[in-house]
């Protein structure tokens, strides 16, 4: 089966992402109302498989200089673990605005290893945060 990423919002299925967002242990609390509102104002990636059904999901803020947030990486069931959340974090990692910026950040509390083999680093004593820090100190 082949997959593709799409930032067209409209293609979302908005009702899916948030079901998938609040089923995680980041969004628990997040009404379908503010979920629509991270995705207003976020850039989104919606993963797709061939019958062009979603079956992922995730977002960034960046003011495309300075810093990159990237949130809500989601696999839908039942596709998950077959190495789409890397096709998608490298997606947004080969984006322009991304590839630029002096910070990229993240959180997780359980997929370390997904995000260091793309050069994320722990963030301090932190146990959530990770980051690429391009930034030049002198």
């Amino acid at each position: 089966m082949e997959f593709y990423i799409s930032e067209d919002k409209a293609k979302l299925d908005i009702e899916k992402v948030h079901k998938e967002i609040k089923a995680t242990y980041w969004g628990g609390y997040r009404s379908p109302e503010e979920t629509k509102r991270t995705i207003d104002n976020s850039i989104c990636f919606g993963l797709f498989n061939s019958d062009d059904e979603q079956i992922g999901f995730a977002r960034v803020l960046t003011d495309s200089v300075v810093f990159a947030y990237i949130m809500d990486v989601v696999i839908f069931d039942p596709y998950k673990g077959r190495g789409l959340g890397k096709m998608l974090i490298k997606h947004i990692m080969d984006r322009p605005d991304v590839q630029t910026v002096k910070t990229v950040a993240l959180k997780t509390k359980d997929a370390h290893a997904l995000y260091e083999a793309f050069g994320f680093e722990r963030v301090g004593n932190s146990e959530m945060w990770l980051a690429i820090d391009r930034a030049k100190y002198d």
